[in-house]
């Protein structure tokens, strides 16, 4: 019991016996609350703190550590050097010389034998011929056909139609068969060389016209 308490036991009247005992056994309780409630607080954790002990020998001995040891010499391999082998020396080989030919000789042709000149090609229109015209053919007639034939004609030296032949078309073959049947029966004056009458062809045109032949 404190001495704050004492004095206010003492301070207190005088009372029965009973009376006290209680009142001193309520204190009592009251200060044994306090206690058991102080107690009973909980206490905060205690954190070890562990130290760590540096010694110079240990850090001498992790620097020792630390330092890689030197690598160890290799031993040295002489490598034998390989002779080197002789290579075959190849012989020239001999180029042959070109033979120098003969240079060729040009042989130059004669000159061709000119043409004899022709002194008059052959003609058929002469009057004392007496050449009929071709018949206009009347199938072309009916259709309108009109053209140009060109005939290949060979005159033979005595005058007369040797071959005929189409150079040229009309285009319709009823007026070019009209002209050959016509011109295979003429009569030419023959071409001439030198004087005499020869063989010669020559194109005779003949033409084929509407207004022509109703004139």
């Amino acid at each position: 019991m404190t001495a704050a308490a004492m004095n206010r036991f003492d301070s207190l009247p005088s009372a029965p016996v009973g009376e006290r005992v209680a009142v001193v056994a309520l204190v009592l309780a009251v200060h044994c609350g306090v206690m058991l409630a102080w107690l009973m607080q909980p206490q905060p954790p205690s954190i070890a703190v562990s130290e760590m002990s540096v010694s110079i020998a240990t850090q001498q001995a992790v620097v020792a550590q630390a330092q890689p040891e030197p690598p160890k010499p290799q031993p040295r391999i002489e490598r034998a050097e390989k002779p080197l082998s002789k290579q075959p020396v190849q012989e020239a080989e001999a180029v042959p010389q070109p033979v120098a030919e003969p240079p060729l000789q040009t042989v130059v042709a004669p000159p061709a034998a000119a043409a004899p000149v022709i002194d008059s090609a052959p003609d058929y229109k002469a009057a004392y011929l007496n050449n009929p015209r071709p018949a206009y053919p009347m199938v072309a007639r009916r259709m309108g056909w009109e053209g140009r034939v060109v005939l290949n004609v060979e005159v033979l030296a005595e005058g007369s139609c040797g071959g005929v032949s189409v150079f040229q078309s009309s285009g319709h073959d009823v007026l070019d068969n009209a002209a050959l049947r016509t011109v295979k029966g003429w009569r030419f004056m023959p071409a001439s060389r030198a004087g005499h009458p020869v063989t010669q062809w020559f194109k005779v045109p003949i033409q084929f016209s509407l207004k022509e032949n109703e004139a």
